[in-house]
């Protein structure tokens, strides 16, 4: 497995909702991350594939809701995203593909 390999493991993909669309003309972009990836890890893969320079990291766990499915109760996973604040004058563009 190669080193940039390990970053795709890291950042799953972008989330691109009404919340991530508004942070986004404050100059953050918001990323669904590994569970087990912290906020060192997560600017150093951001700074490494998309060659950006990123100023904060922040983190939030959305834990997953109960559903029911013909009857039968089941969970959602639960989602770690990162929002990644970046440098005055970088900008990732999310809706075009890596």
């Amino acid at each position: 497995m190669t080193d940039k390999a390990k970053l795709y493991d890291v950042i799953r993909k972008p989330i691109i909702t009404e919340k991530a669309t508004m942070a986004s003309e404050n100059g953050a972009v918001v990323f669904e991350v590994a569970p087990e990836a912290n906020k060192t890890i997560i600017k150093e893969a951001v700074e490494t594939l998309f060659g950006v320079k990123v100023k904060a990291v922040n983190t939030t766990i959305t834990k997953g809701k109960v559903k029911r499915f013909r009857g039968q109760l089941g969970k959602r996973k639960d989602v770690k995203k990162a929002y990644v604040t970046l440098e005055e004058g970088n900008t990732i563009d999310v809706t075009t593909g890596l």
